[in-house]
C-alpha cells in the first residue's frame, strides 16, 4: 500500500488561515503520559499533519472551516504525484494486463486502496479534533463517488478487480430441542393388574392351585 504521508510538510499547522476558525489540534496533549498511540493513531496524526500543511501551503491558503469535499479531491490528486502504483493508460500495451513483462512510461499514482483509508483516517481525525459530522468534509459524497471512479479505473487499467469484502454473516445458531417438561408415570398400582378367572382368589392370582391326586374309589 503505498504511504501517503510523504508530501507537504510534516509539521503540524496550529492555524490553517487568518478569521478562520478551525479545528486544528493534533489531540496528543491528553495522551501525554499515557500509553504511546498505536500505529493507527500514529498514522492518523501524521496524514492529519500533512492535510494541514497543504492547506496552509494552497494558493490562496485555505481554512479547515471552508473546506469541501471539492478540496479533498483536489488533495488526492495532489497525492498521486507520490505514488508508488503503476497504473496503465488506454494507449499502452499493458493496458488490462495484471503483470506486465517490461516497464513502461505510464505514470505511477496512489493506489485506490491507499486513498479509501486515508479518507478514513482524515474523517476521523476531524470530529476527533472538533469538527462536527454533518460538515464532515472527507465524508462528502462527491469523495464517496470520486474513490468509487478510481477504484474502477484502476480496476480495468491494472486487470486487477476490486472486489467489496462480503461481511461474514454469522450461522444461525439451531435452536435448542424441545423438552417436554412433564413425564408420564408408568406406575402399576393393584387397579391395574390384569385379572385371572381361575379359583383361589389369592394373594397371588397369577399361580393356580395344583390339581386334585385323589385316587377314585371302586365299587365291587
Amino acid at each position: 500500500m503505498d504511504s501517503v504521508s510523504e508530501s507537504g510538510g510534516g509539521g503540524a499547522s496550529e492555524s490553517t488561515g487568518e478569521g478562520c476558525s478551525s479545528a486544528t489540534g493534533t489531540g496528543t496533549a491528553a495522551a501525554a503520559g499515557v500509553a504511546p498511540p498505536s500505529r493507527y493513531e500514529s498514522q492518523k496524526r501524521r496524514d492529519w499533519n500533512t492535510f494541514l500543511q497543504y492547506l496552509k501551503n494552497h494558493k490562496p491558503p485555505l481554512c479547515l472551516a471552508r473546506c469541501s469535499g471539492a478540496h479533498v479531491i483536489e488533495f488526492l490528486k495532489y497525492l498521486d504525484q507520490f505514488g508508488k502504483t503503476k497504473v496503465h493508460a488506454s494507449p499502452c500495451p499493458y493496458f488490462g494486463h495484471p503483470n506486465p513483462p517490461a516497464p513502461c512510461p505510464c505514470p505511477l499514482k496512489q493506489a485506490w486502496g491507499s486513498l479509501d483509508a486515508l479518507i478514513g483516517r482524515l474523517r476521523a481525525a476531524y470530529e476527533e479534533n472538533g469538527g462536527r459530522p454533518e460538515s464532515n468534509p472527507f465524508a462528502a459524497r462527491a469523495v464517496r463517488i470520486y474513490l468509487r471512479e478510481v477504484r474502477e479505473a484502476q480496476a480495468k487499467a491494472r486487470g486487477i478487480p476490486y472486489e467489496k469484502k462480503k461481511r461474514k454473516r454469522p450461522a444461525p445458531t439451531a435452536p435448542p430441542p424441545e423438552t417436554s417438561t412433564s413425564t408420564t408415570a408408568t406406575t402399576t398400582t393393584g387397579d391395574n393388574q390384569p385379572e385371572t378367572t381361575a379359583g383361589g382368589g389369592g394373594d397371588d392370582p397369577a399361580v393356580a392351585p395344583p390339581p386334585s391326586t385323589t385316587a377314585a374309589s371302586t365299587s365291587v
